[in-house]
Order: C-alpha cells, then structure tokens, then sequence
C-alpha cells in the first residue's frame, strides 16, 4: 500500500471538524418581566396602563398611594367624570385595567431603578405591603409619580387644603363662582390668576403676604403689562399685610350631593387673621405656591431636571435624556397640571412605547435572520466539503489499494 498521502487526508479530517458548526452554549439574557413598569397610579400612570394593556403589552404598574388631588373633595372637567371623587375616579379605572389580561396593578412604593445593558432593559425594586422587598426587570419605564404642591406654614392652611382652598380654578371654581374669593400668593403670580378666574368671581382681593414692593410690581409690569389698571377696571384690591392664620368658619358640603350632578356649590367660609388690622372674612381662596417633584426617583435615576420637572420630550413619547424612561403628567416639563392632560400624557406615552418595542421586536428578528442564513450557508459548505472529501478519500484509496497487491482490501466502500 501507499501511504505517501496520509498526511493530506489526516489534514483534510481536521478541516471538515473546524467547519462543522457548533451550538451556542453560553445562554441568551433571560427576557424582562415585563415590557413596561409605571411608577405611580394617578391619572397619567393609569392611562398609560390602559393604552398599554390594550395592545396586551405586558405591563405592570407600581402605586404608592400618594396623590396631589387627594384632599380635594371632587373631580371635575374630566368628561364621564365629572364630579365623582378622587378616589372612585382611580377605583373604576384600576377596575376596568384590570380586565386586561397583561394588565398588573399593585400597590407598593418603588425605591430604586437600575439601568442594566445599556439601557436595554431594567431593574425596578420596591416595596410592598407587609415589609416584602421585590425586584423586577423590564423594558421600559414610565415616570407618573406627580408633584407636591409647597404649602407654607400659616395655620390652617394644611388642614384646609383642597375644601375651598385651591390652586386649580378648571378644577374646583365653578362650585364657588359668585362668591367672595381670596386669592393667596405672591404679588406677580396673584395677578396672573386674575386673568383665570375672573369671569367667575368678581369680588376678588389679593393676599400678597408683604410681597407687593417696588420690586415685584415692575416685575407684574412685565408680564402683565398695564396691571395696575386692570385690577382698578375690575375694583380688584390688595392686602399686603402679613397672614398670620386660617380659621374655617363654615364646611361648603353635607356630603349628601347628587354624585349624578356634575358640580354643586360649595359655601365654605374663612377667616383671615393678620399681624395688624381687622381679620378678612372670604368664601374661597385660590392659591399660587410653589411645587415639587412628589419622588425623587427620576432624578437619582439620572433623569434630568428641566425647572424642577422631569425633562421629557413630547415629540418622542414624553422619553427623557435616558433611553427608555419616560415621564409623563404633573411631573414632566410640559408644565401643564391637570386630569385630562395628564391622561393625554399617559397615552401619548404608551403608543411611542408601543411602536418603539415594535421596533426594537423588528430589528433584533432581522438580525437573528440574518445569522440563521449564515448558518444555513455553512451547513451547505460543509455538506459540499464532505462530498468533496468522500472523493477525494476514494481515490486515496485506489492509490494505497492497488489490486493485485498483497494487501489488497477490495473497491472503495466509504
């Protein structure tokens, strides 16, 4: 026999191995939790998760049970809703989410958002009722945790807060259109709520707490050009004395209100103690005070600030300067405060997030099809090398097995 060739067939052996393709064995990331995790379930929160659930994202929504509008006693402009409380509002929405089948809503307090892959994905851990501390992943994230309203110290003022003192006039006027009203605030944002209220209340004056100096009426006079005479126009006065207190004298419901009917009046009755002169006796008082983010869990997730608001961007879904965290309602930087907006947030959110997973869904089935018809073009060179190989070993073997020869083993077989 021949044996001149060995080395060449032993060589092409070791080829055919290394082309052979192999099974991935490190394991892929396991797939998040959930497409989306929204943290708080006020207004805007909720309607994330309705717009959400109903495109079956797999959604779970966190809610601390801290509300701006929970003191007040109703909630109004919000068609189909009108008049209903707070409370009954959020009971009927966690109610109709929850017939969604990919819908979660539980109650619980998330402490901290960790960013994982680049972005791709996160860890949320919260707290829960009954000292349970849980983590979970998931896609993205929606910010809906609110604002805080920063109620000075003036005794009564807490303990009054949304019964017929309020900051919202859309809100809470029409109930007390007609009556005396007092609006409480420094002088420059007093007068702008002048322009807001005025076709409900007439007998209005500004409790500006001492703020009304030189400075501050040139500062009016810039944003409010010509004020002076449109507070004289309308005999709307000002009382710059020190506020020292606030003693309700009269509740504006029985709390036997047709919730049928949309708005009742309400006849709530103040008093308002100074540190000199006669103590002012108002029917409702409107309010300008400064707010705050209610959580401080956008911010030390590293989402920016823009004027004490998470920064969001309303052409791209409410996404802030992180890649898949959004913010959404009172919280974010559009500065507009109410239901209905927020609701809108809430849903513009939950489409871009929805065509954004989608997106990201096509993308990575592209590219997983592409390495399968890489892989297909592999196992067809193999399947070529290994005919050429059967060929080649054929005639290896009519060179080293020569009939006639001592050793002579017969026709090739494989």
């Amino acid at each position: 026999m021949k044996f001149t060739s060995t080395a060449a067939f032993l060589s092409a052996l070791v080829s055919l191995s290394g082309a052979v393709p192999t099974d991935n064995v490190s394991e892929s990331a396991a797939r998040p939790d959930y497409d989306v995790i929204i943290v708080g379930g006020g207004p805007a929160g909720l309607s994330a998760a309705s717009g959400l659930a109903r495109v079956r994202r797999n959604v779970l929504l966190i809610d601390s049970g801290e509300y701006r509008n929970a003191p007040t006693r109703h909630v109004h402009d919000v068609i189909g809703f009108d008049g209903v409380t707070p409370a009954y509002f959020r009971w009927v929405a966690r109610k109709q989410i929850s017939r969604y089948g990919t819908a979660n809503l539980v109650n619980g307090t998330v402490t901290k958002i960790q960013p994982e892959a680049n972005n791709s994905y996160f860890t949320v851990s919260a707290d829960y009722p009954g000292d349970n501390k849980l983590a979970f992943t998931t896609r993205k994230i929606v910010l809906a945790t609110g604002l805080r309203d920063l109620l000075p110290s003036t005794p009564g003022l807490i303990e009054n807060w949304g019964k017929g003192i309020y900051w919202c006039p859309w809100c809470d006027g029409h109930e007390h259109a007609d009556q005396q009203l007092g609006i409480l605030g420094h002088l420059e944002k007093a007068t702008d709520a002048i322009r807001e209220i005025i076709s409900l209340n007439r007998d209005i004056i500004l409790f500006v707490n001492g703020t009304d100096t030189p400075e501050q009426r040139a500062a009016t006079e810039k944003g409010f050009p010509k004020w002076e005479q449109y507070l004289k126009v309308h005999d709307i006065k000002i009382d710059n004395r020190t506020l020292t207190s606030i003693k309700r004298l009269a509740n504006g419901t029985t709390g036997n209100e047709d919730p049928s009917i949309p708005s009742h009046p309400e006849h709530d009755l103040f008093q308002l103690n100074f540190e000199t002169g006669a103590p002012v006796l108002r029917a409702a008082l409107l309010t300008n005070f400064d707010t705050a983010q209610m959580s401080n869990l956008g911010e030390e997730t590293g989402v920016a600030l823009y004027g004490g608001r998470l920064a969001a961007d309303e052409s791209r879904g409410m996404v802030t300067n992180i890649p898949g965290i959004f913010a959404i309602g009172d919280a974010n930087s559009d500065n507009v405060t109410n239901v209905p907006h927020a609701m809108y947030n809430g849903k513009r959110a939950a489409v871009y997030i929805q065509v954004e997973i989608e997106t990201e869904n096509a993308e990575a089935e592209a590219e997983n099809a592409e390495v399968e018809i890489e892989n297909a073009e592999v196992e067809t060179e193999v399947v070529l090398t290994k005919r050429d190989l059967q060929d080649y070993m054929r005639v290896l073997w009519e060179q080293m097995n020569v009939p006639g020869d001592i050793l002579y083993a017969g026709e090739f077989d494989q």
